[in-house]
């Protein structure tokens, strides 16, 4: 059922999250009992972007599941062969099989499995939402998840379930501020000068190698804020609910050093933050990205 909006109602929401949660858990175990063929399989972007074994693994598995308990729902994964026929339902399930393939592939334990059911199309920007996700760490054995409206949950191992927010910094200058890069080259050139701006005004710069990751822990208060550019619905679907669901804001692309927030965020840019820091970190990505335009 759905609300006069279009949107999800209570109970299909609850579903979609329970579902959630139990194919990342699933998939997570599968990620974690690394193999001994884990070798990369194949490359994307660049001879640097790999897929290892598992990741075409771990999405079979989390789209079988998929399809068996929700048919009529569209499907978009990181991988070859992630798309599927449009949605009948007006769900879509965007899946990151292991966010942070490379940690993963040298096994650095910063690496996630992301599944979020959104509703619109989320090749487009601007037409789509997450209305539930889950993200699973298996190295760390955290799991956060998010259902629209029912704010945002960790749980550690076999612990309980917690409720989470952002940390609350309300002056950049102490921000810890996360960021990834791009695997192309004059992207991750372009990447380094505006890290190196960036660090003029804020407490410090983390790179840990997982969108996904990063952004929980913008939800969680590890991380204070997070930019990167050039991520997919996948790297960001599921994370991004839990960034709003606890409260924090997620925004897209920011031009000559006004505050624009863009929902969903684009591949452009995507910042989060917690509200005390939004207007500032979003007018420092735009009077930055004025002085190095981008690639």
């Amino acid at each position: 059922m759905r609300d006069d909006g279009g949107m999800p109602s209570g109970s299909e929401l609850a579903a979609l999250g329970s579902t959630a949660l139990s194919v990342t858990l699933e998939a997570a175990a599968l990620v974690g009992d690394r193999p001994e063929d884990l070798g990369v399989a194949a490359t994307k972007s660049s001879r640097t972007d790999v897929v290892t074994v598992m990741d075409q693994r771990a999405q079979a598995l989390i789209r079988s599941r998929l399809e068996r308990a929700r048919p009529g729902d569209a499907f978009l994964g990181e991988e070859e062969g992630g798309t599927s026929a449009p949605s009948t339902t007006g769900i879509t399930w965007v899946v990151d099989p292991i966010d942070g393939t490379v940690n993963y592939l040298y096994d650095i334990p910063a690496y996630a499995v992301s599944v979020a059911a959104v509703t619109g199309d989320p090749t487009t920007p601007g037409a789509w939402r997450p209305v539930a996700g889950v993200v699973a760490a298996p190295a760390s054995g955290e799991v956060f998840r998010a259902t629209l409206g029912e704010g945002a949950w960790r749980r550690r191992g076999d612990g309980p379930w917690t409720r989470i927010g952002h940390s609350g910094c309300d002056d950049l200058g102490l921000a810890l501020v996360g960021t990834g890069f791009h695997y192309t080259v004059a992207v991750r050139q372009w990447q380094a000068r505006i890290v190196t701006d960036i660090l003029a005004g804020v407490r410090d710069i983390r790179r840990i190698g997982s969108a996904a990751l990063d952004l929980c822990h913008v939800a969680d208060g590890c991380l204070d804020a997070y930019f990167e550019r050039g991520l997919n619905p996948w790297d960001l679907a599921a994370a991004w609910l839990v960034v709003t669901e606890a409260g924090g804001v997620v925004g897209g692309p920011v031009t000559g050093g006004e505050t624009v927030h863009v929902a969903p965020p684009q591949r452009d840019l995507v910042w989060a933050s917690g509200p005390g820091i939004a207007d500032d970190f979003a007018a420092l990505l735009g009077r930055t990205a004025a002085r190095h335009p981008g690639p």
